[in-house]
């Protein structure tokens, strides 16, 4: 699939570029629009990123010229509620939900003149990271169509990576936003616990729930995350904290800054060709004027179990009576994880939620002494569909990235290199707790110094 617009590829338009075009009249937001719905056209097919496509006739284009995302096709995942849009949360046990009204950053998206181009399909109930789905198929790889595209915001990735959509939302409770943008190649932030509301999305778990947007550059995560963040009095974990703006600084690069590269035997589990990418990514830090140290964090190896033993008891108390009532309606991997949810003693409940609140504290100190911490996003590059164990997956895939939901820093995934197989690599980039502006200040100097976030997948 070739498809252009403006003279450049689909799959390369990013949601500044497309702006800057729609503002100087070089391209309209009919034009936008049909180039996406012809790649959903051509693509969803043997991608299947969708669970719901809009008719082109729901998204007649918007007349909020001036708004931040006027004209601009965004996808969101199946667990955003949708006013009159089905809402699966890719289980049948929602198979006929039909929202009333739209979750509040949905809300947000349509007030700032964005297009929503469908449903993206998801790991059922969120519980998983793989993208196979046993009741609405499995979402592939758009970098190798035989390759999982990781989860559970399996289909927001894919669509974004493939150019379905210029963006999308995901949620992230054990590293579903940035797990899938590391194997597909993308860009995935998660903000802190509480910046963005959580109201009208179908919760995994009350306490580790985040969502954020997966988009093709830093700058387009910085200006939907402008639109997404603000409190919302009504979502009971949404914490009034000011917004900052986070493009005004976005280029003002990190020379002075310390930054803080993982290593250690908890960084050591990952691939080597993984953690030969971060580590190069650290010395372009130290050459755009940054003090790079190694540091070793070997606690977060129990702050990952810690979260994983969280995320399955919050699900099986979300889902105890669908769990109790009609266990074969859930998959296999789900259920036998829902199921070890429902397992766990109150005792070790309360062991995992003392594990959050001292790793909290202790990454509350680490970040009085550093601005940034690298790290891998994932410790592999995408695995093949086919023998995939989904239970063993998510043990592995979840490994740097869950860490950061237990105790509720903004994280994002960016690219940062090439297995030899060609696939994406992924890094992730923390900071402390409200610092998003500055997370996003060192991604972007990054993918402004290297060309990884360029590359795109040969469809």
């Amino acid at each position: 699939m070739r498809c252009k617009i403006g003279g450049m590829k689909i799959q390369s338009l990013t949601i500044t570029s497309a702006r800057e075009q729609l503002q100087t009249g070089t391209l309209s937001a009919v034009q936008l629009r049909e180039a996406c719905f012809l790649a959903i056209k051509q693509l969803n097919p043997v991608i299947n990123a969708f669970i719901t496509v809009l008719d082109e006739g729901q998204n007649s284009v918007s007349g909020l010229k001036d708004s931040a995302l006027a004209g601009i096709p965004i996808a969101v995942k199946d667990l955003y509620q949708t006013a009159g849009v089905l809402t699966t949360a890719g289980t049948t046990f929602f198979q006929d939900f039909i929202p009333d009204q739209d979750a509040v950053v949905v809300e947000r998206l349509k007030s700032a003149g964005a297009l929503i181009t469908g449903k993206t399909n998801t790991h059922e109930i969120a519980l998983g990271v793989t993208g196979v789905n046993p009741h609405y198929g499995t979402v592939h790889n758009p970098w190798d169509l035989k390759r999982i595209t990781g989860g559970s915001s399996s289909g927001s990735a894919a669509a974004v990576a493939a150019g379905m959509s210029l963006a999308a939302l995901g949620t992230d409770t054990g590293g579903s936003i940035r797990i899938p943008a590391s194997l597909c190649g993308v860009v995935g932030l998660k903000p802190t616990y509480g910046r963005i509301s959580l109201r009208g999305i179908f919760p995994l778990s009350w306490n580790l729930d985040h969502p954020g947007p997966l988009t093709k550059s830093v700058e387009d995560a910085a200006l939907l995350l402008q639109v997404l963040a603000g409190y919302d009095e009504l979502d009971p974990v949404s914490v009034n904290m000011p917004v900052d703006n986070y493009l005004s600084e976005i280029h003002a690069g990190v020379a002075g800054w310390r930054v803080a590269v993982l290593t250690g035997s908890y960084a050591w589990e990952a691939d080597p060709e993984v953690s030969e990418a971060v580590r190069k990514a650290a010395q372009v830090f130290e050459g755009l004027g940054a003090s790079v140290q190694p540091v070793e964090l070997n606690f977060l190896r129990e702050a990952a179990l810690a979260n994983s033993l969280m995320t399955q008891a919050d699900g099986a108390a979300f889902h105890h009576e669908r769990l109790q009532e009609h266990p074969l309606g859930f998959g296999e991997d789900v259920r036998l994880r829902l199921q070890t949810g429902a397992s766990f003693s109150s005792t070790d409940y309360s062991l995992a939620r003392h594990t959050q609140t001292e790793t909290r504290r202790r990454m509350e100190f680490f970040f009085r002494d550093f601005d940034v911490l690298l790290l891998p996003a994932t410790p592999i590059p995408a695995p093949l569909i086919e023998g995939n164990d989904a239970l063993e997956q998510a043990r592995r895939l979840t490994r740097f990235t869950a860490p950061f939901n237990l105790t509720g820093l903004p994280a994002i995934s960016i690219p940062c290199g090439v297995s030899s197989l060609g696939l994406p690599l992924g890094m992730q980039i923390v900071s402390a707790a409200w610092s998003e502006k500055k997370l996003l200040r060192a991604a972007q100097a990054f993918e402004q110094a290297t060309e990884w976030h360029t590359r795109t997948p040969q469809l």
